[in-house]
């Protein structure tokens, strides 16, 4: 903050503070919380009113002009800044001299922006750039750091940015701020005792992490790293059934993905309680003005599926939402210090964020209205989190899910299939939630069949016709009693102990009267 007049300091929230530490974690990193939105224009650009808007908008949010300081601190804060630059950049990238085609050079500059890192301590952490792609259209690029917005900022921020545009900076003819600081106030009178009190009961007896990519997936990504992507997108007519199936199930499209996702890792995992991330709006109604304020109010929370034998997908889904409705009221709760009432290390290593807050077309019709001479045409985003698999789920007249991962933790051909079980099973449930949910189909084409192969068995090369397995293993043991059998993580056993183990085994089977051919069932537990 050094060169700044400070105006005021303010707390942070959990996931401000989840942010700050993965971003000062690994300093060479590529930050994956910095979000970039690219919105085409045609018509004539007024740069001069474009940095007034810009100017305009970054005075009337004190929370848009902070930096997070940390050191010598017992907790970190945000320090707002009287006055900041303002954040406005031109390029011209028309130029036919230069080499590559636009597109080309217009994507470049979006990766090398993306990957360009905020100074998380000095303001402003977002910036516009201006780029010329032709006479009369632009694209006009806003960068900002994930722990200053959410996503249901972002098209509040939009239309106020325009219509600044269109008053060259005067914000009179828009409403008054809904001051951010609101939200930390009340933040901080919740009971937090209490709330946790919820999440224990809530995550009791969870007895291990829910790790698709195995220990150490949640590290802070490589240098340079951005997540790759796969989408998955249902068709109209399958997107409608879905909803209608959740409608007449009086459920939310959300808790149908949800489930279909906790399923899904039950399956890719080989457990029967699994546990993942979500994201939550985290602005209570109790707050006058909420739903104007800009600013980050979204928590990540856990989500527990816990399938029980022989319940069908209405059941288990059904019961999905009511525990997730009855945390409603302890959503504020870092997840920090919820981790912590399960003596876990860890707690999931994938996320499941549902967008209730879309930058659609609509919304840029709304924000234009102000711009006589100029038109926003298109937008794009793009946003990330440091889990190994994200998935984006975007609501509209096409279920749209975007599968985000890390290349470094996770393969692309295993995310691939994922995305196809997903969409197998999704495909499933808009036929109706009557079908058992031990019986989901997660398996691809062909799957079920090599798996059964595997039960077939082979031939054993160093037994002669009429040796039993445990005749071999007997006369290699009464040869080489000490040498090693079994191999597992951290232990060994010898020939000789393999042959004691399987008879007294044997010996207490036939004691419960297990009689030769008899078929015993094998509960292998998970390492």
């Amino acid at each position: 903050m050094t060169g700044f007049r400070l105006e005021d300091v303010l707390p942070l929230t959990p996931l401000q503070a989840g942010m700050l530490f993965h971003a000062l974690y690994d300093s060479r990193a590529v930050d994956v919380y910095t979000a970039q939105f690219v919105f085409e224009l045609e018509g004539p650009v007024g740069v001069p009113a474009l940095r007034a808007a810009v100017g305009g908008l970054l005075r009337r949010h004190a929370n848009l002009r902070v930096g997070f300081l940390h050191e010598d601190l017992d907790e970190p804060v945000q320090a707002v800044a009287a006055e900041v630059p303002v954040p406005l950049e031109e390029l011209d990238l028309s130029g036919a001299d230069a080499p590559g085609t636009v597109e080309d050079r217009l994507a470049a500059f979006l990766a090398a922006d993306r990957t360009r890192r905020f100074d998380l301590a000095t303001p402003p952490l977002m910036r516009f750039t201006l780029v010329r792609t032709a006479p009369d259209r632009h694209r006009l690029v806003m960068t900002s750091h994930h722990i200053l917005l959410d996503g249901w900022s972002m098209p509040l921020l939009v239309r106020e940015l325009f219509e600044l545009y269109a008053h060259h900076g005067d914000d009179s003819t828009l409403p008054r701020v809904a001051p951010y600081r609101t939200y930390l106030a009340w933040l901080a009178q919740q009971d937090r005792a209490a709330a946790l009190d919820v999440w224990r009961t809530a995550l009791a007896g969870i007895e291990a992490p829910t790790l698709l990519a195995g220990r150490g997936g949640t590290d802070v990504p490589a240098p340079g790293e951005l997540p790759g992507t796969l989408v998955l997108e249902l068709d109209a007519a399958t997107t409608h059934r879905l909803r209608e199936t959740a409608r007449d199930h009086r459920l939310t499209l959300n808790t149908l993905v949800q489930g279909a996702w906790g399923l899904l890792l039950a399956h890719l995992t080989g457990r029967p309680d699994v546990v993942f991330g979500t994201t939550v709006s985290g602005r209570p109604p109790e707050i006058p003005g909420i739903e104007s304020m800009v600013g980050l109010f979204i928590n990540t929370v856990p989500v527990r599926l816990r399938p029980e034998p022989g319940e069908t997908l209405a059941t288990l889904l059904t019961r999905l939402q009511e525990e997730q409705g009855r945390l409603l009221g302890s959503q504020y709760v870092g997840l920090t210090e919820i981790r912590g009432v399960t003596d876990l290390p860890e707690l999931f290593d994938t996320l499941a964020v549902f967008e209730n807050y879309p930058m659609d077309a609509e919304a840029l019709r709304t924000a234009q209205q102000a711009l006589p001479g100029l038109s926003v045409t298109g937008f794009s985003g793009t946003d990330a989190a440091h889990y190994p698999l994200t998935l984006t789920i975007a609501p509209g007249d096409t279920l749209k899910i975007t599968f985000g991962y890390r290349a470094a933790v996770l393969d692309r051909a295993e995310v691939a299939r994922t995305v196809a079980r997903t969409r197998r099973l999704l495909t499933a449930m808009a036929q109706g939630l009557g079908l058992r949910a031990d019986s989901a189909p997660v398996l691809l084409d062909g799957e079920r069949e090599a798996l059964l192969s595997l039960g077939e068995g082979a031939g054993l090369p160093h037994t002669t016709a009429g040796t039993s397995i445990p005749d071999a293993v007997a006369r290699h043991a009464a040869r080489h009693p000490d040498a090693v059998a079994v191999a597992g993580v951290g232990e060994q056993l010898t020939y000789a102990g393999l042959r004691d183990l399987a008879e007294e085994t044997a010996g207490a089977l036939t004691g419960l009267g297990t009689g030769a051919e008899d078929g015993v069932g094998i509960l292998l537990g998970l390492s």
